[in-house]
C-alpha cells in the first residue's frame, strides 16, 4: 500500500510553475502531439465532447476545441485554471474550465474522451487514489468512451531525473535538481528553484515536486476495476525521437476503453446512472467559465 508522500501532497497546486509554464515548457509539445496524432488517430474523428484532465494552461483543450470538439478542462491549480480560461477566451473558443481534483471531479455531462497528458497521473501518491481517479474518469465517460494518458515509469526516474538542468528566459531563470528514492516504490524527486527579476533585484523561490512510479499491472488493475474493458499501452520512444535521454521503458502512453453498454448512451444524465441531484452547484457554475456563450446542458 502506498502512503502519501510529503512533496506530492504539499506541492498541489503549483504556483510558480503555473505562472511561467508556457514560457519555459514548450519544447516537448511536438512529441506529445505526435503521440496524440498516432494513438488517437482512429478515435478523434468520432469524438464530439472531451475533457482535458489536469489541463494546466489549457494547451490541449484549446487545440481540440479548434477541431470543433466540445471541451472541458479540469485542474487542481487555481492559477492554471485562470490561465486556461484566458487562453480560450483570447482564441474565442468555448472551453469550460473546472477547478477540481482528478480523484473526484465531476463534469456537467458525460464525454467521449478524457485526456490526462504530461505525466499528470504520476502525481497521484496512493494506490487507492489511483483507483479513485480511474473511477472518476469512468463516471465521466459515455459507455465506449476512451481514456488517454501517459506516465513516467521507474526507468525514467532512475535514468532521466537525476542531475541538474536549467532554463533561462528574460526575467526568469529555472533550475531543477532531480533524483529518485525508494519509498513504498520508486519516487522521482525534483527541487525547483526560481529566480525572478523584480526591478534591479532577483528574488528566489523554491518548490518541491515528487512523482510516483506506477507499474503496468497496477495501472491495468485500477482501470479494469473501474470498468475499462480494453487497455492498450504504447512505448513513448518513437514519439520522443528528438530527446536522447528517452529510451524504451521510460514513458508509456495508455489508451483505455470504457465497456460499452448497449442503449445506455441515449439515457439522459451521466452514463453511470446517477440522478440529477448528483450534479453539485459547483459543477453547474462551470458554465460561468465558458469562454464562449452556450446553453448549459
Amino acid at each position: 500500500m502506498r502512503k502519501p508522500t510529503r512533496g506530492a501532497l504539499e506541492n498541489r497546486p503549483y504556483r510558480w510553475l503555473a505562472r511561467y509554464y508556457d514560457r519555459l515548457f514548450t519544447f516537448h509539445l511536438p512529441w506529445f502531439q505526435a503521440a496524440r496524432d498516432r494513438i488517437l488517430g482512429g478515435v478523434l474523428p468520432g469524438v464530439e465532447s472531451a475533457c482535458d484532465l489536469a489541463c494546466g494552461t489549457g494547451t490541449t483543450a484549446v487545440l481540440l476545441a479548434r477541431r470543433g470538439i466540445r471541451m472541458f478542462g479540469v485542474d487542481l491549480s487555481p492559477a492554471m485554471c485562470r490561465l486556461a480560461r484566458a487562453k480560450a477566451r483570447q482564441r474565442h473558443l468555448p472551453v469550460g474550465v473546472l477547478h477540481g481534483d482528478m480523484r473526484d471531479f465531476r463534469l456537467p455531462e458525460p464525454v467521449d474522451l478524457v485526456l490526462c497528458e504530461f505525466d499528470a497521473l504520476n502525481h497521484v501518491p496512493r494506490k487507492e487514489d489511483l483507483a479513485r481517479v480511474a473511477h472518476a474518469v469512468s463516471r465521466s465517460l459515455h459507455p465506449g468512451g476512451h481514456f488517454y494518458f501517459d506516465v513516467n515509469n521507474e526507468l525514467a526516474f532512475k535514468k532521466v531525473w537525476p542531475g541538474a538542468w536549467w532554463i533561462e528566459k528574460p526575467g526568469v531563470v529555472l533550475v531543477m535538481h532531480g533524483g529518485w528514492i525508494e519509498r513504498h516504490g520508486v519516487c522521482g524527486r525534483s527541487d525547483v528553484e526560481w529566480f525572478v527579476r523584480e526591478g534591479k533585484m532577483w528574488r528566489r523561490h523554491r518548490e518541491h515536486i515528487e512523482q510516483v512510479a506506477w507499474g503496468a499491472a497496477e495501472m491495468r488493475g485500477a482501470l479494469r476495476e473501474a470498468g475499462f474493458d480494453r487497455v492498450r499501452a504504447f512505448d513513448a520512444t518513437p514519439f520522443f525521437a528528438g530527446d536522447p535521454r528517452i529510451e524504451p521503458g521510460c514513458r508509456t502512453f495508455y489508451l483505455a476503453r470504457k465497456a460499452a453498454t448497449p442503449g445506455q448512451r441515449s439515457t439522459p444524465g451521466p452514463s453511470t446512472g446517477r440522478n440529477s441531484s448528483s450534479f453539485s452547484a459547483r459543477n453547474r457554475r462551470i458554465c460561468q467559465h465558458l469562454s464562449g456563450r452556450r446553453a448549459a446542458a
